[in-house]
């Protein structure tokens, strides 16, 4: 335990101060800031058109929940690349076989380098969720849809890092980490075109997909099947870069 926190504290540092983690969370929040400024923008023109619905969607369905959906799609590109030099990074710059030849347990170098880019994640989210809640004293938001939403953002993040930290734990260059981390993530995200091609798509494949977990968080129903799937993936995930440290290690 006490190695993970160490390994934690360390690699929390390292994003906190390399510059290139912040210009990644400046230009995310200045899109999606962006982006929620066209959509209050769309709200408010379709005002009238609203009061003449009798169960009318309000602020959280139209913008707020759409702008988290935003942040979801980004995250696909956004996390591979964050991840990529966990453990490539390390392998790279020979520095890897240090921290095995220390002693220190593959799962606690795997937990601790996991967690530290998760925290940040999750920091980055919480800046997202900032952007519709500034404008909550002025229009009327639906905190507990909100708060489904933003966790399945909270866990989407954790399994896309889970096979981000799997992919870097398999190879040497970090690029090749991010590209198969994107393959993979594309792969687990396949279900989002069952709605126009059900017939390609079978029980198995919509289960496997994470947009089939992800879409009723995002209407405000959370499950444990689905909470279950996350939590599944992660371990996974996890335990495949655990077990190719610690061979890595036995081989070295």
């Amino acid at each position: 335990m006490m190695a993970m926190i160490a390994m934690l504290r360390v690699e929390l540092r390292r994003l906190l101060l390399r510059p290139w983690p912040w210009v990644l969370a400046a230009a995310v929040l200045g899109w999606l800031g962006w982006n929620l400024l066209l959509g209050l923008g769309e709200f408010l023109k379709a005002q009238a058109h609203l009061a003449t619905l009798p169960a009318a969607p309000g602020y959280t369905d139209i913008v707020a929940v759409p702008l988290l959906a935003q942040f979801a799609e980004i995250a696909l590109l956004l996390v591979p690349i964050l991840s990529m030099q966990s453990l490539a990074g390390e392998r790279r710059a020979g520095t890897l076989p240090l921290l095995l030849a220390q002693g220190l347990p593959a799962a606690a170098i795997v937990l601790g380098k996991y967690l530290a880019q998760l925290l940040w994640l999750w920091l980055l989210l919480g800046l997202v969720l900032l952007l519709p809640l500034l404008l909550a004293p002025a229009t009327h938001l639906d905190y507990g849809k909100l708060a489904a939403a933003a966790l399945g953002i909270a866990l989407l993040l954790a399994a896309l890092l889970a096979v981000g930290v799997a992919a870097s734990a398999f190879t040497r260059q970090p690029v090749l980490a991010a590209a198969l981390a994107l393959a993979l993530t594309l792969a687990l995200w396949a279900g989002a075109a069952q709605g126009r091609a059900p017939q390609l798509s079978g029980p198995l494949l919509r289960w496997l997909s994470l947009p089939t977990h992800l879409q009723p968080m995002l209407r405000g129903l959370v499950a444990t099947q689905d909470l279950a799937y996350f939590g599944i993936l992660v371990a996974l995930a996890l335990g495949c870069a655990v077990q190719r440290l610690a061979r890595e290690r036995a081989v070295g």
